[in-house]
């Protein structure tokens, strides 16, 4: 289909106009771009600059053109020209796919065409115009500042002497040696930098190099301590040795300052003490067996550099109460290597105590401590384990019984019940023969239900299912109540009903006293409370060691046995289960008490001299014994808050402050070095945020203080003012 020329010449205009629009707006930004980056870095980067910009403002002009079609023309007609009646669309669309209708109206729009006079190209956008001038202009301007502050330094630099042309020294090498103590058997080792790890009392040289040689240089510590290097030659070297951590600044006198003169760190790695691990014995305390001659004993020790000795001290302590002696002596062991590449750092101890010839007697213990020592010097750090106790059982004497050390409970009080059911159980014996078969059958089945109860306690340490007294009680009353249970003598026994009736009122009691609490619908937790089924306890895994469990299931299988013979009225058969039970259980009151060496009376010596003479000195009063609350911590508090601000900090009063707190605080060196950095470069934020980072944790914490009442709002206003309002009315409805 061919386009009516006219439509074509207005097409090309328009076309036209929108690419002189867009490098009319371009050129003045790709100008300058060029400009400015011929002025900052050179004529290859203002190149490249301009020739991408260019193929920006080519690709921009592209995209316009394109944009002018035969819709985008239809539409400009429409708006320019009513005599297109709105269907200017019908110009570039072929007759022969035109209805009757529509061809009719494409012949009359191509003969108005003849007398339309329009313009379609786009309006100049002057003010775009402008602002891309504008910009081009502020660019230029720039450029020339920029020019001319270059000139200026390069002119500058070539007037200065060439002495003073470089303005800051560089380290062209820089060396640690590092030679650790003796005792470490550490081997010395060389470093490529001005900050590391190092032993305690490690001997550290310095070696460094300058591009321009000072007058003389100094390391100054930050506990205002320094070190005068000396030159040999270009290098200037020193030597210290490091004692504790610290920081330190290279300072250059008479030539340029370093280039970069920030705070360098030494860590000192400090020898820990040995570390102890009994293996024989297990216990804290072990008792005597019957014809035991020997106590075997096992250690393992590790230090961190190596151990230097070990000694086995050995007290025998006779004798109660006040009148204890005591034999004290060492024995110095000798280890074997856990492993053939730990050397000494690793050891194993043995040795066998030969009881006779130590001398020990009934109711004796004998307590052994192993003492490890390592190399370090000048005085070696030493490590005792725990006291362990051997003790030759004293004869029985009630519950306290082989007790003469000091005890501390662990274990609930009544785990000490089970002798009352051995009393009651013999007590029932002794009487059998002056009881009918009821009485003798009711006091056993009693016993029994004391049994089970003692037996669902001691159940609840292992994570057994417990029962309620209520189940125990119906269970005992029902069995009561069923004819021909093990005689028909029970059915109408007075002493069992009035048995069964006193668990029963003590049942209701303690649900009387116990108040109900409400549980919320939804909430898992309750739920399972009130309706689940707990099978077990979570206490009960960590309460008790694994081999004080399996001691307490053997006593527990002991008293199943009793309780079945109990309820069967055979309290002869069940005697011996409960004895049994009740040695296990003096097992877990062994194994569940913390036992403490005996010790001897160690009185102060009293100074006769001032014995009933009436002096004073050295005597505190009460009076005037609260001290004031201190505001020390207010430097930090302050020095958090301005480094949030725009306010200078207070540095000195703020390194002063960790000066004075630098063995309190966890890492004094990094505060230190991080207010240095902050101090030294005022406008490095990230400097000053890591500043407060550190300050945080250092921060006093405030006073706890009531909460101020919140104003009411305007609804809260209207209603005191109603309270207030009704207020005399109710107290004249009252008079």
């Amino acid at each position: 289909m061919s386009i009516d020329p006219r439509l074509e010449r207005w097409r090309i205009g328009a076309a036209r106009r929108r690419a002189a629009i867009v490098l009319l707006c371009a050129s003045p930004l790709v100008v300058a771009c060029g400009i400015l980056s011929a002025r900052v870095s050179g004529s290859h980067l203002a190149i490249a600059i301009v020739l991408l910009a260019l193929a920006i403002t080519a690709v921009c002009a592209w995209r316009s053109i394109r944009g002018i079609d035969p819709i985008w023309l239809a539409r400009r007609l429409d708006a320019t020209s009513p005599q297109m009646d709105d269907s200017a669309a019908l110009l570039f669309r072929d007759a022969a796919a035109l209805s009757n209708l529509q061809r009719l109206q494409q012949a009359r729009l191509h003969r108005r065409l003849a007398e339309v006079d329009a313009d379609l190209r786009p309006r100049w956008p002057w003010r775009a115009v402008a602002a891309a001038f504008g910009v081009g202009v502020i660019l230029l301007a720039i450029a020339a500042n920029w020019q001319t502050s270059a000139l200026t330094q390069t002119s500058a630099d070539h007037s200065a002497p060439p002495a003073e042309r470089k303005k800051a020294t560089a380290l062209v090498q820089m060396r640690l040696h590092i030679q650790a103590p003796a005792y470490t058997t550490v081997a010395a080792r060389d470093e490529a930098a001005l900050e590391t790890k190092a032993p305690e009392g490690s001997q550290i040289q310095w070696q460094l190099q300058l591009d321009q040689p000072p007058h003389a240089a100094t390391l100054v510590f930050h506990d205002g301590s320094r070190l005068v290097l000396t030159p040999n030659g270009a290098t200037w070297s020193g030597e210290r040795r490091l004692a504790a951590s610290t920081l330190y600044r290279v300072v250059l006198d008479g030539g340029p300052p370093l280039a970069d003169d920030r705070l360098y760190r030494l860590d000192a790695i400090a020898d820990r003490a040995p570390q102890v691990r009994v293996l024989q014995p297990e216990k804290t305390l072990t008792l005597l067996e019957a014809q035991q001659k020997t106590w075997e004993l096992a250690f393992e020790a590790s230090d961190d550099y190596g151990i230097a000795h070990a000694d086995l001290q050995i007290t025998l302590a006779q004798g109660s109460g006040e009148n204890i002696t005591f034999k004290e002596q060492s024995v110095v062991l000798s280890g074997a290597p856990l492993d053939a590449n730990a050397g000494s750092k690793a050891l194993r101890y043995r040795h066998t105590l030969d009881l006779a010839a130590l001398g020990i007697a009934a109711g004796d213990d004998v307590v052994i401590k192993l003492a490890v020592s390592d190399n370090h010097e000048p005085k070696a750090n030493t490590t005792r384990s725990a006291s362990f106790i051997l003790r030759w059982p004293a004869e029985a004497s009630g519950e306290s019984a082989g007790m003469e050390g000091i005890v501390q409970k662990t274990m609930p009080a009544y785990f000490r019940s089970q002798r009352q059911i051995i009393i009651d159980t013999e007590a029932l014996i002794a009487d059998a023969p002056q009881l009918d078969d009821g009485k003798r059958l009711a006091r056993a089945d009693a016993i029994g239900v004391d049994q089970k109860i003692l037996r669902l306690r001691y159940g609840q340490f292992l994570g057994e299912e417990s029962e309620s007294h209520a189940e125990h009680d119906d269970e005992h009353a029902n069995a009561a109540a069923e004819p021909g249970r093990s005689g028909a003598a029970t059915l109408h026994d007075p002493t069992a009903e009035a048995q069964v009736d006193a668990l029963a009122e003590a049942h209701a009691a303690l649900e009387r006293s116990t108040p109900a609490t409400p549980t919320k619908f939804g909430q898992e937790g309750n739920t399972v409370a009130e309706y689940g089924h707990v099978h077990d306890i979570a206490e009960a895994a960590t309460l008790l060691d694994p081999e004080t469990k399996a001691t307490l299931k053997s006593a527990l299988a002991e008293m199943w046995q009793s309780e079945l013979n109990l309820r069967q009225g055979k309290p002869e058969e069940a005697l011996p289960y409960e004895r049994r039970a009740l040695d296990y259980i003096k097992q877990v009151q062994q194994s569940t008490r913390i036992y403490l060496a005996r010790v001897g009376l160690e009185l102060p010596v009293p100074d006769e001299a001032r014995r009933l003479s009436g002096e004073r000195k050295g005597v505190v009063g009460r009076v005037g014994t609260l001290a004031a609350a201190s505001t020390d911590d207010a430097t930090m508090s302050v020095l958090w808050q301005s480094l949030a601000g725009v306010t200078l900090p207070d540095w000195d009063g703020a390194e002063q402050w960790v000066h004075a707190h630098e063995s309190a605080l966890p890492d004094a060196l990094g505060v230190l070095a991080a207010i240095d950095r902050a101090r030294r470069d005022p406008a490095c934020a990230d400097c000053r945020t890591q500043v407060r980072n550190l300050l945080w944790p250092l921060l006093r914490q405030p006073a706890a203080a009531s909460a101020p009442r919140a104003a009411p709002d305007a609804a809260g206003r209207v209603y005191l003012d109603a309270l207030r309002t009704d207020a005399p009315q109710q107290t004249g409805s009252a008079q």
